[in-house]
């Protein structure tokens, strides 16, 4: 008896150290009918609220809904800061993060990336009489960003000095006002700034040069292949089938604001070309 007690507490105690069993995500989300998403709070054109109906809009927000039509359960959409999207997927408190997520090594040390959808540049706008023409001449400088963001590394990596922000909007009246010399975001947002500025406030030009080239991927939650392979597999049906350019198109495409082509295809990281930042 005192033997088979022994022997039992031994069972136990290894079940103990092994750590509790991970759920199986995709079957949760499955079963709940619901995939929750976490996407930016205020960021046009991936995510922001409509101005007359104040739900959610942007091309993130018609992605998330794309890849919960393919699962046959609907899209729970829940707006998060530009720092809080790897947490929230690593707390478990949504189930993917389409946010504009670039790959980086300290994000894949926390969380799954799946295949990227498209390639992203970091870009630099200064005020349009700023003599710099290149980003090595910004070394040393001040430059303005959202905190906790790919654009704040690819500050860093340029050896200037990051002024963050909360906000997109924040960053920019910090170039606006010469707090900083100059602020960096991705190509769609500085694009859009560089235009308004022509008719409204100090007018912006961007510089050539970017300032960092990388995958852009949907962040998921580690040791959850069957969700990993599932949202891969969804992605590459919504890019074979034109879906992807569709959605790319309505928010970003030549007869927007932004007046961009998508010419990426969804692709392994291992495929693509690139120097991962830390």
């Amino acid at each position: 008896m005192k033997c088979r007690h022994l022997i039992l507490s031994a069972t136990v105690a290894a079940a103990a150290l092994a750590g509790p069993v991970k759920a199986d995500q995709l079957n949760d989300i499955m079963t709940n009918k619901t995939l929750r998403c976490a996407t930016f709070a205020d960021v046009p054109p991936f995510a922001s609220p409509d101005a007359k109906t104040r739900e959610m809009v942007g091309f993130d927000v018609d992605l998330c809904g794309a890849i919960a039509r393919e699962l046959g359960v609907k899209a729970e959409i829940k707006p998060v800061s530009v720092e809080a999207r790897v947490p929230e997927v690593k707390l478990g408190r949504v189930d993917i993060t389409v946010a504009n997520l670039a790959y980086t090594k300290s994000r894949a040390e926390q969380i799954q990336f799946s295949d990227p959808y498209y390639l992203a540049k970091e870009m630099l706008i200064v005020p349009a009489d700023d003599p710099g023409k290149s980003k090595s001449d910004y070394v040393g400088q001040r430059i303005a960003s959202t905190k906790g963001s790919t654009s704040e590394m690819s500050i860093k990596l340029n050896k200037s000095e990051p002024l963050t922000f909360q906000d997109t909007a924040s960053a920019y009246l910090a170039a606006q006002q010469g707090k900083a010399r100059g602020m960096v975001a991705n190509t769609m947002t500085t694009t859009k700034l560089v235009n308004s500025s022509k008719t409204k406030g100090k007018e912006m030009r961007m510089i050539p040069e970017p300032m960092l080239f990388q995958p852009i991927g949907i962040g998921m939650a580690k040791d959850q292949p069957a969700l990993t392979a599932k949202i891969n597999e969804v992605l590459h049906k919504l890019d074979d089938s034109g879906e992807i350019n569709k959605i790319w198109d309505k928010w970003l495409g030549p007869d927007t604001e932004y007046k961009m082509t998508r010419t990426d295809k969804v692709a392994p990281l291992s495929e693509l070309k690139f120097d991962p930042i830390p």
